[in-house]
């Protein structure tokens, strides 16, 4: 599904049995957890559950279709490559021009392979950019934590995680809190 695609309501499409529909919602739904190029496109055919259409389904259709050409891509984790858990985060100050608020923004990667992104508005304005950047990365810190508690599920334990920054005062803040 492309995301400029309008999926909308369809009133005067043809009716589709609604439990069959939320069974295949929930079946797409599942996959999320290890697939999350299909959030937005499973997300956006979850609206219409309590009336879906024909033109629901064919979109349905199409992210099944998708699954089964994209089976054999995955994370691929050769034996001798690092398992090292890096973490890098930034943001846009005031980079909002309606509401001036900042967007964090954070990458996270097991060796060389990119596992989870975030971009994210903020929820309140920030003063100054050092502000923002510490809202960034306590937003990123917190991803971290959860990430290692469930690679721990795994049999990967990390200690000491590097998390990658640029800007000089929010580090010498989470250094030496005032």
């Amino acid at each position: 599904m492309v995301e400029k695609s309008k999926l909308d309501e369809d009133r005067k499409g043809k009716a589709f049995d609604p439990s069959h529909y939320r069974g295949m919602i929930g079946t797409l739904l599942y996959l999320t957890a290890s697939r999350p190029d299909l959030q937005f496109a499973i997300c956006m055919c979850a609206r219409y559950q309590a009336r879906p259409t024909e033109k629901h389904v064919h979109a349905v259709k199409m992210i099944f279709r998708y699954l089964r050409g994209t089976v054999h891509r995955g994370l691929w984790y050769p034996k001798d490559s690092s398992v090292a858990l890096i973490a890098f985060a930034d943001e846009d100050h005031a980079g909002c021009q309606d509401t001036r608020r900042s967007t964090s923004g954070s990458v996270q990667f097991i060796g060389e392979r990119l596992i989870s992104w975030s971009s994210k508005r903020q929820k309140s304005a920030a003063i100054s950019s050092m502000e923002a950047e510490y809202i960034a990365l306590s937003g990123c810190c917190a991803q971290i934590l959860w990430m290692r508690s469930q690679l721990l599920d795994y049999g990967l334990g990390f200690h000491k995680i590097p998390m990658y920054y640029d800007n000089k005062s929010a580090i010498a803040l989470c250094c030496n809190n005032v």
